[in-house]
């Protein structure tokens, strides 16, 4: 075979990817060919070589050649040089049509749609024309700007010029309105095209999906294959998503059986197989993505992002940092900004903040940070760990922020308790984003969680009726939620009415939610029975757990049993934790036969179900049932279980159990916790070992107020009432604040102490002072310090003076009290009064008996006797438990 001609040359060095020699022979290649070697660099463009390509033509003075430009333009969009290629279309004379769609497909691909619009309309002017690839090019940008009447209006254009027959118009108008989320249209042009193809087809499928519409997505994807239309990647991965999000394992299954018989799983794209990780990750069959995963020929990093998450998002902590490293072994690809944030997600869940820190520290030598979606991943890493100096650097570091940057700085400040930083972070963000959006209303509305941010979540309530947001539930509730957090619970009832169309479960939940931690019980009771009576929403296991929470607090066994009854005949029965919830309802109204019940019958009875059953045996003082429960625990204790065995032990007064149990305490590492402190400092200082009580409290890191409070009693319980009143200064001046339970623990101390005039004064001051309201248990201190001192008819007087004078129990400690000092005629009189209100109470006509007989009045102690058995009343026999051991 001969020499290859000059002219051959370009063509197979393009061939053989040589474009440079190629380069060098354009002195000897006639014009001709000039398109051939402009193809060349078309192939694999790089902007070197498209300028390259630019001189060749400039120098043969091919540039008067209306296609050879044409080409050169199409050269400069793909190198992303837009520059380029608006200055070489400036440059034509006489454009024709081909030369404004490259232009314009210039600009999409730059994705300056509006751009691309307004070449559009200079296109019109200049009276040229267009054809149906420009209509596909605006309809492309359409769709990527969201303009809907802009895509009618091409839409008109296409009838207009005939032009709609075009298939890939047609598929092009369909995915587009499905994009815009005007799915209705987008059915209507569908059923109209005649001839469907693959594309039309996936246009219906994808778009379904991408609004939310799962299910109609598999719809047409049915429709399709039953159509005898052969479905492709992209068929196959929108219905493999839908049956994701829909839950639908046996779908899924089904699909990937097709996918395997179409040949789509050994394709060199892995789209398919892709979505087959997610959809098994997501449906817990984590062994059967492993297996997809495994058996892709040709994985992308998608493939790899997809199996981490998939173990992320089924608690394999270990394997992600696994594949990681097999990933990075691999060579084939590097972690990407997806892989990374993943990767985050795994350190905030799992507490690993050196992996975390390592993850940042690769960010920044790979100049990652400038990707928002890792940068905003990192601020939520470091506020959800505390460490809100570092999200600020971050956040303010930032060259660029978008509204999620500054969504996830303003909820990290509320998370932390920086409720005033979040809010001046909020008022500087409307300059930027003056609308902003629910996420902004979600995080800022998170810092309102006390009083004294009532008046900001207002503004922030006016705000929101101004543009617009209570139109979106999630909004009400967490305006309602707030409400309930800044104390005004009327304001949340208002707010639940005026939208009470809108309202979902979740709303309702709220309501009760609020009421229950704002310990309005039977407002949380009566808001339930609303709910079953009016609405059309069915309540779910967070409803049932907050309503028979109010039943316990209330003691109400009778409607917490009607309420089981209710959950029996409900998919709920089975829920573990509304059966905990039962437990504990039980327990607190003393029913504790039928919280055993409750607790053998557990479905999957899980730690809490343990706690639950622990705590309800050691409030109703079966304590050694609760010890010997302990020790049958099959998990491994909290600090919930070890706070509720050691009030057992309290009970017992058995210090060799407690001992016990602080030497665990000790090897779980739980010696910190606050709670449990308190409760140490309540068993030894029962159990008479104040030495041991004080140790432990003075040793605890954290003293919470729980602590500072078993601390006070503590004292008192030994005598120590000045020692209690000093530690109660202690306790102001470090800055815990004091509440009822503290006022409790102080007052019982002067009780006990007889510190009469110094416990009157912390009464009288508790309001003015302290902000504490004085309630019925304070009273009851009162009451008995002046009975102890034998001030009885003090005593009487205040109890009279007071609003609440109807309580049985101020009435009872007076009555003790004239028991004790043998006050016969004033005893008399309490009785009298206290017949009246409980009548069934025998330990009231007991304690009259004994005064008779005590002053020698034997008549009348036997007709009280008499009355006693008359009225068939029967003390509760009492027994007194020795452990015998060490103790």
């Amino acid at each position: 075979m001969g020499p290859l001609p000059p002219y051959a040359l370009p063509s197979l060095l393009r061939a053989r990817h040589f474009f440079g020699t190629a380069i060098q022979l354009f002195d000897e290649m006639p014009q001709r060919l000039m398109n051939d070697l402009i193809k060349s660099s078309n192939e694999k463009p790089k902007l070197l070589t498209a300028s390259a390509a630019h001189c060749v033509a400039l120098k043969m003075g091919a540039l008067a050649h209306l296609p050879t430009v044409t080409s050169l333009l199409t050269v400069y969009h793909k190198s992303e040089d837009f520059r380029s290629s608006r200055d070489l279309f400036d440059e034509i004379q006489n454009r024709d049509v081909i030369a404004w769609n490259s232009i314009i497909a210039a600009s999409v691909q730059n994705k300056l749609y509006k751009t691309a619009m307004d070449f559009f309309g200079n296109m019109i002017k200049d009276q040229c024309g267009f054809d149906s690839t420009t209509l596909l090019l605006l309809l492309s940008a359409s769709s990527y700007m969201n303009k809907l009447e802009q895509g009618r209006a091409i839409h008109c254009l296409s009838v207009k010029s005939g032009m709609l027959a075009d298939i890939s118009l047609s598929n092009a108008l369909t995915n587009m309105y499905a994009k815009c989320g005007d799915l209705k249209s987008s059915d209507c042009l569908f059923l109209e095209i005649k001839y469907k193809d693959v594309v039309s087809w996936n246009s219906m499928i994808r778009g379904s999906l991408h609004n939310g519409d799962p299910k109609k997505s598999l719809y047409y994807f049915k429709d399709m294959v039953f159509s005898g239309e052969e479905a492709d990647s992209v068929s196959l991965s929108c219905a493999i998503s839908a049956s994701s999000v829909l839950g639908e394992l046996d779908s899924g299954q089904s699909i990937h059986g097709l996918g395997i018989k179409l040949g789509c799983l050994n394709s060199l794209h892995a789209s398919v197989p892709n979505s087959l990780i997610s959809l098994y990750t997501q449906c817990g069959d984590i062994e059967a993505a492993e297996t997809v995963f495994r058996e892709i020929a040709c994985k992308d990093i998608v493939s790899w992002n997809a199996m981490m998450e998939g173990y992320a998002s089924n608690g394999s902590v270990n394997y992600v940092f696994d594949l990681l490293l097999e990933m990075q072994a691999d060579g084939s690809f590097q972690p990407d900004v997806v892989t990374l944030t993943n990767i985050l997600k795994v350190c905030v869940v799992a507490m690993l903040s050196r992996e975390g820190r390592t993850v940042h520290g690769f960010a920044l030598r790979r100049q990652m940070l400038s990707d928002l979606t890792l940068l905003n991943s990192l601020i939520d890493m470091y506020s959800k760990w505390k460490l809100v100096e570092k999200s600020e650097i971050l956040f303010n570091s930032a060259q660029e922020r978008d509204l999620v940057s500054w969504n996830v700085m303003i909820y990290g400040y509320s998370l932390n308790g920086y409720s005033k930083e979040a809010q001046n972070l909020f008022r500087q963000l409307l300059h930027f984003f003056p609308t902003c959006s629910a996420s902004t209303v979600l995080a800022i509305l998170s810092s309102c969680s006390s009083t004294d941010s009532l008046h900001f979540g207002k503004s922030i309530h006016c705000w929101q009726l101004k543009i617009g947001f209570l139109n979106h539930i999630l909004s009400v509730n967490s305006l309602m939620h707030t409400y309930i957090n800044c104390g005004d619970l009327t304001a949340a009832f208002l707010l639940f009415h005026e939208n009470s169309a809108l309202a979902v479960t979740a709303s309702w939940n709220t309501l009760i939610v609020g009421c229950v931690k704002g310990n309005h019980y039977q407002e949380a009771l009566e808001t339930f029975s609303s709910m079953r009576q009016k609405a059309p929403v069915s309540y779910d296991s967070i409803t049932l757990v907050n309503v028979l929470s109010a039943c316990a607090n209330l003691e109400l066994l009778r409607k917490g049993s009607c309420l089981h009854g209710l959950v029996l005949r409900s998919p709920l029965g089975s829920d573990t934790q509304v059966q905990n919830s039962l437990i504990t309802m039980y327990g607190r109204c003393r029913d504790i036969k039928s919280a055993r019940s409750v607790f053998e019958f557990c479905n999957v009875p899980n730690l809490c179900s343990w706690n639950c059953m622990i705590s309800a045996l050691s409030h109703n003082k079966e304590s050694r049932d609760a010890v010997e429960l302990f020790h049958r625990l099959p998990f491994q204790p909290n600090e919930i279980t070890v706070v509720s065995v050691l009030t057992a032990c309290t009970q017992m007064g058995v210090l060799r159990h407690g001992k016990q149990v602080h030497a665990h305490i000790f090897r779980s590492g739980f010696q910190n916790n606050s709670f449990i402190s308190a409760a140490l400092v309540d068993m030894y200082s029962n159990g008479g070992k104040l030495d041991l009580a004080l140790q432990v409290f003075t040793h605890a890191e954290q003293k919470s107020e729980a602590a500072w409070n078993s601390m006070i009693s503590a004292y008192g319980y030994h005598g120590n009432g000045q020692r209690a009143i000093n530690l109660f200064h202690e306790m102001c001046e470090s800055g815990i604040r004091v509440t009822k339970s503290t006022f409790v623990s102080l007052l019982s101390a002067c009780s006990h102490s007889r510190l009469v005039s110094e416990g009157l004064g912390y009464f009288s001051c508790m309001l003015e002072k302290y902000g504490v309201q004085p309630e019925t248990e304070h009273q009851v201190y009162v009451v008995d310090m002046l009975g102890r001192s034998g001030r009885l008819n003090e005593a009487s007087e205040f109890i009279k003076m007071l609003p609440s004078n109807s309580s049985a129990g101020l009435w009872g400690t007076l009555l003790s009290a004239c028991n004790y000092h043998g006050e016969l005629k004033l005893g008399r009189k309490v009785s009298e009064i206290l017949f009246e209100m409980d009548p069934q109470n025998v330990g009231y006509y007991i304690s009259l008996s004994n005064m008779y007989v005590a002053a020698g009045s034997w008549k009348d102690a036997t007709e009280l006797r008499q009355t006693i058995q008359d009225q068939g009343l029967r003390k509760t026999v009492a027994y007194s438990l020795i452990d015998v051991g060490l103790g």
